[in-house]
């Protein structure tokens, strides 16, 4: 390869690459991406393949893997998506996948050399892939984990009263009994079965920007902390600097994907956090004879019938078939007559909007500007952005669906009526949004922040306690510097606990462990006792209210140890716990 492109690292071993023009700096980010990950990336691409038992590993724990991926399909549409690219943004990709393939055709990572993987050209179709997987797992999935989750729980009996209390104001359209009546398969794979295997596990994670008003420097800090699994090798993130002239961007950037999702430029800085906007709805189909209904007409339709072949190593092959519609995939088979979940994810065929925001965030100037381009993200994310001239926002955005009045998303409608489809999808105006607001700061953890849009995307936010923790500190304070900043990532103090322990206190027996927790600083530091004693005081509540009652101990160990439900959703069942009367008490 003539490399264009200078690439060094700093003392950190952050790798710096510098180049004239714009395609050989992309050209030196794909090559110094698959010369830092190229284990990872090719992991990735296996992965989302759906072929992990074809070229590492074929146990039925494989196999199942596999199929969840081919279900998904992520290499759908993909033409299409490049098709809306301008020439420049496709030279720019096939320019990153030239400096990959110039590293991974040479040398692949010897893991692979032992498994006898033989390299296949990293391509433009890849890159978007990938952005579609990582979109996905563990973010809009915890959504769809908890949709399937109310249906479990509706059909396990659950009063509509305590359904209300766990999920509030969002079950329009709730019909218990056509609900009681799908059919719900076994779940493919537990959701930790991904996160062991090198999928990004996205966890918790907050953003917040200042204005120079509150700052010792009368400059705007933004400030970021996503919490992707830092504590993994390799990371979810991968540093890096590009220079063309005096020209910069840095940031954070995902291995296989050619943009910095948190960084800065000259001009601009902006950082990311998980949204949680309702990207993902399902909706209940009749089927029968391998047809699903309409109303209207009173006609019955033939599915699209998708057939995957697996192969396995030294195994024979596996065919799986899929059926989908205008609604998505189907969970089951539509030979065997009755009702069934067909589910879709909005950003399933994304891309060309996305990968065309990623491009242009190099040469923005202002807030503004970079509210419009992110707001382009098919993912659901929150942004904070500052610039040099003062200027602070926060931009919601994803590829999100428009729904009709009184529905949230959250509830599966009949599928045969026309009035419960997507109409379209949201404008970037119509998210959540602010420029410039007026307290000095905006702050984001993953709360809801419906009240700042036009509609409410938003239905199963993460809890405030994080957000609230850092708006009280902004808040009451003044002249903040950068090591402020690093004060406030490393703060520990738990709202979540002062609330719990304000009605715990009181109660808590004369004994050494009840006068550790009644000293506790509220502080969750590595060598805390008392928060050691309270963890376990919150997991044994969760058992006896909701695990005792209509949950069942198997299920509750199921939530807490092989998905994140109460990890995101831990405020819809807080709410109970801090409450003086609920349904869950036995009325009491």
């Amino acid at each position: 390869m003539n490399k264009k492109f200078k690439i060094w690292r700093d003392k950190n071993g952050i790798p710096h690459v510098e180049a004239a023009n714009l395609f050989d700096l992309y050209q030196g980010f794909g090559y110094a991406h698959a010369t830092d990950r190229g284990m990872q990336m090719l992991l990735m691409r296996i992965l989302g393949q759906g072929r992990v038992s074809e070229l590492l590993d074929a146990s039925e724990e494989s196999l199942n893997i596999d199929i969840f991926f081919r279900k998904m399909n992520w290499a759908a549409n993909i033409e299409e998506e490049l098709a809306k690219l301008n020439q420049q943004e496709i030279r720019c990709l096939d320019s990153y996948c030239d400096g990959i393939n110039s590293v991974l055709n040479e040398k692949i990572p010897w893991e692979f050399k032992l498994l006898g993987y033989k390299y296949e050209q990293w391509k433009k179709e890849d890159c978007i892939a990938l952005s579609r997987m990582i979109g996905y797992l563990t973010l809009a999935q915890s959504q769809a984990e908890m949709e399937r989750l109310f249906v479990e729980m509706v059909q396990a009996g659950l009063s509509k009263e305590k359904l209300d209390e766990i999920f509030p104001n969002i079950l329009g359209g709730l019909d218990i009994e056509l609900i009681k009546k799908v059919k719900l398969p076994e779940r493919i794979i537990p959701p930790n079965l991904l996160w062991g295997i090198g999928a990004p596990r996205m966890m918790a994670s907050n953003n917040w920007v200042i204005s120079g008003t509150k700052t010792d420097s009368g400059e705007v800090i933004v400030a970021n902390d996503p919490h992707l699994e830092a504590n993994r090798l390799p990371n979810v993130w991968c540093e890096i600097a590009l220079k063309i002239k005096d020209r910069f961007m840095m940031g954070g950037t995902m291995p296989g994907l050619p943009g910095v999702l948190a960084g800065r430029t000259n001009d601009i800085a902006w950082g990311a956090t998980y949204s949680f906007a309702d990207a993902v709805d399902s909706w209940i189909e009749k089927c029968k004879d391998g047809k699903y209904y309409r109303e209207g007409k009173a006609q019955w339709i033939d599915f699209n019938k998708r057939t995957e072949i697996i192969k396995r190593k030294k195994k024979d092959p596996v065919e799986v078939t899929f059926y989908e519609n205008d609604h998505g995939v189907l969970d089951g088979n539509p030979f065997e007559e009755g009702y069934y979940l067909a589910t879709d994810w909005a950003a399933n065929k994304s891309g060309a909007k996305s990968f065309s925001a990623i491009f242009k965030i190099r040469e923005i100037k202002s807030t503004a500007e970079a509210m419009d381009t992110l707001g382009e993200l098919e993912t659901s994310w929150y942004f904070v952005i500052g610039d040099k001239k003062g200027n602070i926002g926060f931009q919601t955005t994803g590829k999100l669906p428009k729904r009709k009045k009184g529905v949230s998303g959250f509830v599966p409608l009949p599928g045969w009526k026309s009035d419960n489809n997507w109409s379209e999808f949201l404008s970037v105006k119509e998210l959540p949004r602010i420029l410039n607001p007026k307290q000095g700061f905006f702050v984001t953890a993953n709360q809801a922040l419906n009240e700042f849009g036009k509609t409410n995307p938003i239905n199963m936010p993460m809890g405030r306690y994080r957000a609230d923790r850092i708006t009280n500190l902004l808040a009451n304070g003044d002249n903040f510097t950068i090591d402020d900043m690093y004060k406030m990532h490393y703060d520990v103090y738990s709202l979540q606990a002062e609330y719990f322990m304000k009605i715990l206190k009181p109660l808590l027996p004369d004994t050494p462990q009840g006068k550790i927790l009644r000293e506790w600083d509220l502080k969750y530091t590595a060598d805390s006792k008392g928060a050691f004693l309270f963890e376990n005081f919150y997991t044994a509540l969760y058992r006896e209210v909701f695990g005792k009652a209509d949950f069942g101990e198997q299920v509750i160990e199921f939530l807490q140890k092989e998905c994140g439900t109460f990890i995101d959703f831990y405020e819809n069942f807080d709410r109970i716990l801090l409450s003086k009367r609920s349904s869950w008490f036995g009325g009491r």
